[in-house]
């Protein structure tokens, strides 16, 4: 029973990103009639608008994280939660009430601000959790974004397009009245100075009583980490000691002065670009074009549905992995197998060798590997790596990074299959999949089950500096 309040509250969290699954994938659906003459708008799209309808989302979630932070701090985890799910109820407004392509666009962009969900849950998540289901509960935010991905190619291949939106619609509602349930971050509280509302909370998700012994360990755990200690005289370890009254450092000093958080910064960068590299955020956008193009003589709809079912699967998997296995084996021998896939399925697009079939069992293989490493492991990792004095500035700096590197991704995925070829751009995700593996493995500290402070002294004291004493 202590846990089962963290379970509840992390799946009410990732219901926002099961929405934000539906919204992302939802062009997949709507690309062909948007662009046609048989379309539901008030005019047929543009090229360059329908290479919007599929990255502006990714562009607002750019502009957006930057601001994530500040609004963390003010606003609080939960009313930050409540915001971005009132921001999804105005763009499926609009989407089911208005026809005209600006609009349309206008709520996608609308809806990609809440993309810093992918930066906020697993923080939110992380900070409520104990360390023991911290990795899978943080990991859950994808699988339930992965049955996002699946609700959206199955409303899409099964409804009208107007009930669909309707549908998105109360789901987005549903979510909103959700958020009721939970409770304040304790970390934001203690940060506030409200102590007292505090070990409520930590009383409320642990499922003991407010004067217990695990309630006035965690309050001494969170106090120790809100004011840590970064000695220059030891530079092969930086301590973390509870000194409550040391002078509040700016963002750029305690980057200055903490080695270990400029180095776990690093890696989360190196991640974040496998996450938006490795290719399957393309396969999850233009899946129904990519299986048309693959497999001509197969629906492309009911391919794209079980590759939202694989996708689901698989992240289910991860919510188990990633604390079984751990972080590092997962990221290293998940995007090596990616890398083979990429090959594999490369090869079968460009020369033909096998069946057509083949190639969609290539994709889902790809899938797998990708959402049990490089689509699941960064948002955890991310999430419990950085103190928390300078986690919301780290964090949105990482998530920014990935947005960039999405909108990349998506926006000249058109143009470069058109010049290149489908296969040449697998073989090109196979490249940025080996170079992850070949990174994790030697630059990747393993961090599960450890608390923040032991994660920051294995940043500061890596086994390439050790080596050279």
């Amino acid at each position: 029973m202590s846990v089962i309040n963290q379970v509840i509250a992390t799946g009410i969290v990732s219901y926002l990103c099961m929405m934000m699954g539906v919204m992302f994938t939802w062009p997949a659906s709507v690309l062909e009639l948007f662009g046609s003459q048989n379309t539901t708008l008030n005019r047929v799209m543009t090229e360059t608008e329908l290479s919007l309808l599929s990255s502006l989302a990714s562009v607002s979630g750019l502009l957006s994280v930057p601001f994530s932070g500040p609004v963390l701090d003010r606003l609080g985890r939960k009313y930050t939660c409540v915001l971005f799910s009132l921001l999804q109820v105005i763009a499926w407004t609009i989407i089911a009430s208005s026809n005209n392509v600006y609009a349309v666009l206008s709520s996608v962009f609308i809806c990609g601000i809440t993309s810093c969900t992918l930066l906020v849950l697993p923080l939110y998540i992380g900070e409520f959790c104990q360390e023991s289901i911290r990795g899978a509960m943080g990991s859950a935010v994808i699988m339930f974004f992965g049955i996002g991905i699946l609700v959206s190619y199955m409303l899409g291949g099964l409804v009208k397009y107007q009930i669909m939106n309707y549908i998105c619609l109360a789901m987005s509602v549903l979510g909103t009245v959700m958020l009721s349930y939970l409770k304040e971050s304790p970390l934001i509280l203690i940060k506030w100075g409200m102590d007292d509302e505090a070990a409520k909370n930590i009383a409320f998700f642990r499922g003991v009583k407010v004067n217990s012994v695990e309630v006035h360990t965690e309050m001494e755990n969170i106090r120790r980490a809100l004011n840590p200690e970064l000695d220059d005289a030891t530079p092969e370890e930086e301590k973390l000691k509870p000194q409550l009254d040391s002078p509040k450092l700016s963002i750029w000093q305690f980057m200055k002065k903490s080695r270990s958080t400029r180095r776990a910064l690093l890696v989360c960068l190196v991640l974040c670009s496998a996450t938006a590299f490795q290719g399957v955020i393309a396969v999850q956008v233009y899946a129904v074009p990519i299986f048309a193009l693959a497999m001509p003589t197969i629906s492309p709809t009911l391919c794209s549905v079980i590759f939202g079912i694989v996708t689901v699967i698989s992240g289910v998997f991860a919510v188990y992995l990633v604390e079984s296995l751990g972080r590092k084996s997962l990221m290293v021998y998940m995007s090596l197998g990616s890398a083979v896939f990429c090959v594999l399925l490369g090869t079968q697009i460009q020369l033909s060798w096998g069946p057509q079939w083949i190639s969609a069992v290539f994709i889902y293989l790809f899938t797998i590997t990708y959402t049990i490493g490089a689509g699941t492991v960064p948002y955890v990792y991310v999430a419990e790596v950085f103190l928390p004095e300078i986690k919301g500035f780290t964090s949105m700096l990482a998530m920014e990074w990935m947005f960039l590197g999405a909108f990349i991704i998506l926006y000249i995925y058109t143009p470069l299959v058109n010049s290149i070829g489908l296969g040449p751009m697998f073989y090109i995700f196979a490249a940025v999949c080996l170079a992850t593996t070949v990174f994790c493995a030697i630059w990747m500290p393993e961090t599960k089950g450890l608390t923040v402070d032991v994660i920051q002294q294995k940043f500061a004291t890596p086994k390439y500096i050790s080596s050279k004493r």
